[in-house]
């Protein structure tokens, strides 16, 4: 059953939790799921508080689909959010590409542990064994070993070649492969220059062949010139005490790493089809429950932090309730999907404000609640996702702190800068790079800590120990820097 239940709401300050008398109507004449009201409450309440413009809210629980649009697309231009309104996904796309991966696979033309070199035999980094011995299998799963906080340049039909022939040669191993997590959309980039590669065809029309075709989702797209003829969200900041569209608007020519653009509807379609039986929107075998079983099993732990990292889902157990998510945030966007199988429950929560991730944070905690009765432990280490996460949110500061001496240093992140951790006033400052604000953190649990202010207060940061038990890596939201001697 699928509900297309939408609430057309006026644009910022005013009127954020009004809604249109044809939305009204739909609203009173279907049954009541309370659940998703409570919900719905909450995503008007947050999006006040955070100031946020537009939100898409999708449940699926029990096979029935409910679907409700708040707030615009755009501030100057305010046009409901509706069921088929487009958002940029950002890094929900890694899941897209990993699906394609899976298809590919499912056809014999991929195998996820063969070498890159065997796909693309002029591939390399800067480091000769790390050159051999990368795999798909590791791109992933965010283990290649080279920094990942990487995009493409926008060369048209060239940007993934260029960006694999001419960048990546660049990159020096932070890590042996396979043997620290490290959130990677340059991984990503390769990956969907492999998919390319294979197939024949640009990765724009491999990945609607591969999946966006074959699923039925008629509203998901990666040119922006076909997201312009579509309705389609802005997105949007804070400025001078007032909301204002981001500008220009921007996508990424690093398609496989974040370049989707989606709707509401199309998402959970495709969440329905990860938790299904693998066939596609005619019925036929496309990707076997074998496979997606497989992509939805966790490949490694995470390291200091009791998340694990399945082929292209996060995986996090919560109150004993697996959980397989991804979460995105590009220009202005911040946005979740998030599958619960043993509950038969899956979410989106997209947003077009850069503290979106805000309310994805709060409406992500009540439907795990509401729809699953779990909730993060007190404490529970978490770790990046795609979409900022305050672990101020469920934990506290330890008493006493840790040793301070094993975590300071220097740790490098070429080619994207330094990481610097030093004592002050009796706690660890992290500065990263040259010129940015310095962040006083505390520690929550073993080697995982969080900022105690600035704009993103509770961002995490975890130490990662080598085979002797010395700190050889700081992992700033999600991506690593390496210690030096």
């Amino acid at each position: 059953m699928l509900r297309r239940d939408f609430l057309a709401l006026t644009p910022l300050p005013a009127l954020l939790g009004a809604s249109s008398p044809a939305a009204a109507q739909r609203a009173a004449a279907a049954p009541a799921d309370r659940r998703f009201e409570a919900i719905a409450a909450l995503v008007r309440e947050k999006m006040r508080a955070y100031r946020v413009p537009g939100v898409g809210l999708g449940v699926t629980v029990d096979g029935a689909t409910t679907l409700r649009g708040f707030g615009v697309t755009s501030v100057d231009d305010p046009q409901p959010i509706t069921p088929d309104t487009l958002f940029t996904i950002a890094s929900i796309s890694k899941t897209v590409t990993a699906t394609a991966v899976m298809r590919l696979v499912e056809l014999g033309t991929l195998d996820l542990k063969a070498p890159i070199q065997r796909y693309l035999p002029d591939f390399r980094i800067a480091d000769d064994d790390t050159s051999r011995n990368a795999t798909l299998w590791h791109c992933l799963t965010h283990t290649p070993g080279w920094e990942g906080q990487l995009t493409t340049e926008d060369r048209g039909a060239e940007a993934l070649a260029h960006f694999v022939s001419t960048i990546m040669p660049t990159l020096p191993a932070l890590a042996p492969a396979g043997r620290v997590w490290s959130y990677n959309n340059a991984g990503f980039a390769l990956t969907g220059r492999v998919i390319e590669t294979v197939t024949g065809k640009s990765i724009h029309d491999a990945l609607r062949d591969l999946v966006f075709a074959p699923l039925g989702l008629e509203h998901t797209v990666t040119r922006l010139t076909d997201a312009m003829t579509r309705r389609l969200t802005l997105g949007h900041r804070d400025r001078d005490a007032r909301v204002e569209v981001i500008r220009p608007f921007q996508t990424t020519s690093s398609t496989t790493a974040g370049g989707v653009l989606t709707s509401m509807a199309d998402m959970m379609r495709y969440a329905r089809f990860h938790m299904g039986d693998g066939k596609d929107a005619q019925g036929a075998p496309h990707i076997s429950r074998r496979r997606l079983d497989l992509m939805q099993t966790p490949q490694l732990r995470k390291h200091a932090t009791t998340d694990e990292m399945g082929v292209g889902w996060h995986v996090r157990g919560v109150g004993g309730v697996t959980t397989l998510a991804h979460g995105g945030t590009l220009n202005g966007h911040c946005l979740l999907l998030q599958l619960v199988p043993a509950k038969a429950l899956a979410f989106t929560v997209l947003t077009n404000h850069v503290d979106g991730w805000r309310l994805v944070q709060d409406v992500e905690a009540a439907i795990l609640k509401a729809y699953a009765g779990v909730a993060l432990a007190p404490g529970q280490a978490i770790g990046h996702r795609g979409v900022n996460e305050a672990m101020t949110f469920h934990s506290t500061a330890l008493v006493p702190q840790p040793r301070l001496d094993d975590y300071m240093g220097t740790f490098q992140r070429p080619p994207v800068g330094t990481v610097q951790v030093r004592p002050e006033g009796g706690r660890l400052v992290v500065a990263v790079g040259s010129g940015q604000a310095e962040a006083p953190i505390a520690f929550y649990g073993p080697d995982v800590a969080y900022a105690l202010s600035g704009q993103y207060a509770g961002m995490p940061y975890e130490f990662i120990r080598d085979e002797t038990g010395i700190v050889r890596w700081i992992r700033v939201n999600g991506r690593i820097a390496r210690r030096t001697p």
